[in-house]
């Protein structure tokens, strides 16, 4: 039977309105995919997400606020944080009539993932965490350390490579006004944080970035996504040891964001969390065969006999 065609949605969430697309048909084990920080539902791969339909998963992917297709907000007047993230979750579930799925989450993503799997497990049936950390971690300090030249607090996760860390002063300099500027340089970032031992897929990273400037009206509000984020409020502090969902970690030997003891310090958190590095892989999708290799990793996870 041929696989349904992706369809989509536009769900409210408070005083948001959020651009969903689903893949695949339910009854069929839904697979919600949650990106990372500035990132709309483009981020994920065509071609993980057809993979994943064609195997008996109905997934779907969405715009957060501040991207895309979905509500853009003033953060002075509006302020989130990342329970209002994963509210915006859950509201996508909810507008899609799904009472749990299997949550997937990349980098921010990954720790709204946890939020929901902590504070509302009875909508999560298996929890995949991917480029992430523990959602608690406050990685401020060790930033601090590295741009000031310290060394690394040796207690503490570790910062973002030297190259990553050189890249942000370099683009720092560059000008997004026009989309070429704007797409030269989110390309290069990109590149960077690929890593450099995996093949950089440069068409496919171009046209994530080309598709996220055109589709959102103000690309400069998906920044808000950083001050979201560095918020620990108390819900972020509950201990990750009360999660019940079945766990995978996946995180990439080479990332450069997030470098490895991250996905290692989270897997050790959660109970029975299967840790998985992936060698090669950095802090993105955009690599030939990586689409494909992660497809397959979720396939078995998000397996029956797993729930």
């Amino acid at each position: 039977m041929a696989t349904p065609a992706p369809s989509a949605l536009l769900v409210r969430s408070g005083p948001v309105h959020l651009w969903t697309e689903g893949s695949g048909a339910p009854p069929s084990p839904t697979v919600l995919l949650i990106m990372g920080t500035a990132a709309p539902a483009a981020g994920w791969p065509d071609e993980l997400v057809e993979l994943l339909a064609a195997n008996g998963r109905h997934v779907i992917r969405f715009d957060h606020r501040d991207t895309g297709r979905s509500t853009h907000l003033d953060f002075a007047a509006h302020p989130y944080a990342l329970a209002d993230l994963a509210a915006d979750a859950l509201a996508v579930l909810d507008g899609h009539r799904i009472a749990a799925a299997h949550v997937v989450g990349a980098s921010l993503g990954g720790a709204v993932g946890q939020w929901l799997a902590v504070h509302r497990p009875e909508r999560v049936r298996t929890l995949t965490a991917i480029m992430t950390g523990p959602m608690g971690h406050d990685p401020g300090p060790a930033w601090a350390r590295a741009l000031s030249g310290q060394a690394a607090d040796p207690d503490d996760l570790p910062p973002p490579s030297a190259d990553f860390l050189a890249h942000l002063a370099h683009r720092a300099a560059l000008p997004q006004r026009t989309r070429a500027e704007y797409i030269t340089a989110n390309l290069e970032t990109w590149r960077v944080l690929s890593g450099p031992v995996l093949p950089f897929d440069e068409p496919a990273a171009r046209h994530f970035v080309a598709t996220s400037f055109d589709r959102s009206p103000d690309h400069r509000a998906a920044l808000n996504h950083d001050l979201a984020g560095r918020r620990l409020t108390a819900d972020r502090l509950a201990p990750l040891s009360g999660i019940t969902a079945p766990t995978l970690v996946l995180h990439g030997t080479e990332d450069p964001l997030r470098p490895l003891p991250h996905g290692r310090a989270l897997a050790e958190a959660i109970p029975h969390a299967r840790f998985h590095p992936v060698p090669g892989m950095g802090h993105s999708f955009f690599s030939p065969g990586l689409p494909r290799r992660l497809a397959e990793l979720l396939l078995d996870h998000t397996a029956e006999r797993r729930t």
